[in-house]
């Protein structure tokens, strides 16, 4: 098959502007500081000098300006939501231990103050939670309870005598397990409890609870407890916490959503103590959001590692010629490197558009309940995909560099380590892919009873992956683009973007329909039994849902871009990451008649010819992520 001409060497600055976005201004200063400071990498360090030099690090970036970005400008802050989201998720190219510590102080721990307690706490915290002088914790999942954070077992009880809360682990699966800053640094946690008051429980509240002394001693009531050796992140103080009888003021608890007056009569501005519950974790999807962006940095620092070896690295002898073949002139090279790298941009382009939508929200005066519930569930399977794309794409990078790839000092060890837990940390990712359907076989039984079978799939496609798309300008041109697509049977018709499009639309139409009629018995009898039974399709509507909206992200981006020759790269970058996702799910579409024989081989040639065409360009893309040279600083550069 003849494809366009592509132009000859592209200008790495147009790439970096479109994947930059939004916040172009910011990431440029942020590399700037990045630079400026020496934030070594933790090789050969013992588990203890790894966590003071984190501390050490932290503390260097507290006398910055990004950990105050996300807050609150009457206190301190920055009020760009966004900005903090994007400047935390660049410190993903460095050490992931001091991207993680960071996040759990201002992100989790800070932003829980911010978005859950009210101006006494504001007042009182948020400035010494922003300076550093206030080290926390987000105590929140419990031994025996993660993904179900409704049902933790940890108490909080009103006593109206002393006007305090009596702070208690009733057994030991209500441990708090894995919590960051627990085990040296913490001095505070947000812990969530469930609330009782009166005799009656009132569901999972967030309190502040003192854990340590000034002199650094568990507070009177308090077992902390270290996680130990754990598969990276060792610069992180993973620890445990156990109650026992911890008495904190009435003040204590966050009660934006939910407050208990002196004589211990409960109110909140919600009425449904699930909507409630619902409600508070949706406001604290910062971290989930800010997990995927992580993920997208450290997918990015691997592949700029692996694709400079392999324009460096050489191995065997064309017949005839003395010099060795660079590994990356090899087809299979090609392969286990360049759809990950499409890949990586199409899963950051989703990630702009998702932290946009998180800064518009939380930036408003009132909440949107459709789009917060929209961006919640956008947010569960993109930190899914881009997440399982994290560990995939290190471990390819880290073979594609051999046995240099496996020594410490070429730092792709410790990026496969640090990021394993990714995919279950901030919502394990097959929870994340089923739990707005969970949700409708639980809470709205009645309209699967009352919807005809047209109307139940469209209703799946919106409550349960969020599919309701506004008509903005972006969307106006995929559905341009779609109407435009070719019908024609041939393999040119690979390379037309509406035919793309309309068959990832397609693909995501058919699995949700096909998921409604599955669901549907779950109306008269056994809903778990149902549900459970159908966890594969449920699994496949999620993946394939988020599958399209990265696809349509990508599109976007490069309607953005105004520099014709990398408008053109990127163009055939989205076209190897669309067949390369068409390969890997041939079957699927084989199975249901979307493509033939013929064609899905013709997928796979059109796949070599892409990976072919842009091997010239593979430096280039790469180094537009503009990741700051000291973050990239390996032997095996030097050496290969």
């Amino acid at each position: 098959m003849d494809l366009p001409p592509m132009p000859g060497k592209v200008d790495p600055a147009p790439l970096t502007a479109v994947l930059d976005g939004r916040w172009a201004e910011l990431k440029r200063a942020v590399r700037e500081q990045l630079t400026g400071r020496h934030f070594r990498e933790p090789i050969g360090l013992d588990v203890e000098e790894h966590r003071a030099l984190v501390l050490d690090q932290l503390r260097e970036l507290a006398t910055t300006d990004w950990p105050r970005l996300g807050f609150d400008p009457a206190h301190g802050g920055g009020g760009d939501v966004g900005g903090s989201v994007m400047a935390f998720e660049m410190l993903a190219f460095g050490d992931l231990s001091l991207m993680v510590k960071a996040g759990v102080q201002w992100g989790l721990f800070g932003g829980a103050v911010q978005l859950l307690g009210t101006e006494r706490h504001h007042e009182r915290y948020l400035r010494p939670i922003m300076d550093l002088d206030l080290l926390g914790c987000f105590a929140m999942t419990e031994t025996g309870h993660g993904s179900d954070v409704q049902h933790l077992r940890t108490t909080a009880t009103y006593d109206p005598a002393t006007l305090e809360f009596v702070i208690d682990t009733p057994e030991t699966s209500a441990t708090k397990n894995y919590i960051g800053n627990a085990a040296r640094d913490g001095r505070m946690a947000v812990v969530f409890a469930q609330l009782v008051t009166g005799g009656e429980g009132r569901g999972v509240h967030a309190f502040l609870v003192p854990i340590r002394e000034a002199d650094g001693r568990p507070s009177p009531g308090v077992s902390i407890g270290d996680c130990g050796p754990k598969a990276g992140l060792d610069g992180v103080d993973n620890g445990t916490l156990a109650f026992r009888r911890v008495r904190v003021a009435r003040e204590a608890l966050l009660n934006r959503y939910g407050d208990v007056a002196e004589d211990g009569t409960y109110s909140s501005p919600i009425e449904s103590d699930g909507r409630r519950f619902f409600t508070m974790l949706g406001t604290l999807i910062r971290g989930r959001v800010s997990v995927a962006g992580s993920a997208c940095s450290a997918t990015m620092r691997a592949l700029a590692l692996a694709v400079r070896y392999g324009e460096r690295r050489r191995q065997f002898r064309r017949p005839g010629e003395d010099e060795e073949v660079v590994i990356l002139d090899y087809l299979a090279h090609q392969r286990t490197l360049l759809p990950a790298l499409a890949t990586t941009y199409a899963v950051h382009f989703a990630q702009e558009e998702l932290v946009g939508t998180l800064h518009e929200i939380q930036s408003a005066d009132e909440v949107d309940e459709r789009r917060q519930r929209e961006l919640e569930a956008r947010a569960a399977g993109l930190k899914a995909v881009a997440t399982w794309h994290a560990t995939a794409t290190i471990q390819a990078a880290r073979e594609a560099c051999g046995g240099a790839g496996y020594l410490a000092e070429n730092l792709l060890p410790a990026l496969k380590a640090d990021t394993d837990v990714f995919t279950t940390f901030e919502g394990d990712n097959t929870v994340l892919l089923q739990l707005v359907a969970k949700g409708l076989l639980t809470s709205y039984q009645q309209d699967f009873q009352d919807l005809g079978m047209l109307a139940t799939a469209r209703f799946v496609a919106e409550q349960f992956v969020g599919a309701v798309i506004e008509r903005t300008a972006a969307r106006q041109v995929i559905e341009r683009l779609v109407d435009a697509g070719s019908t024609r049977d041939d393999e040119d018709a690979l390379f037309d973007r509406g035919w793309q499009l309309r068959l990832f639309e397609d693909r995501e139409s058919h699995v949700l329909d096909t998921l409604a009629r599955r669901l549907r018995p779950a109306a008269d009898g056994d809903a778990f039994a149902v549900f459970n039974n159908a966890q594969d399709h449920v699994l496949r509507a999620g993946r394939v849902h988020v599958d399209r909206v990265v696809l349509e992200a990508f599109v976007a981006a490069i309607e953005r871009c105004d520099d014709p020759d990398a408008t053109a790269l990127l163009d055939r970058l989205c076209d190897l990451y669309v067949l390369s996702t068409i390969e890997a799910d041939r079957a699927w579409f084989l199975e249901h008649g979307r493509l033939s024989s013929t064609r899905a081989k013709a997928v796979v040639a059109a796949v070599n010819a892409l990976c072919q065409e842009l091997r010239p360009h593979a430096e280039t893309l790469v180094d537009a992520f503009a990741i700051p040279e000291q973050f990239l600083d390996a032997p095996l550069l030097h050496s290969a």
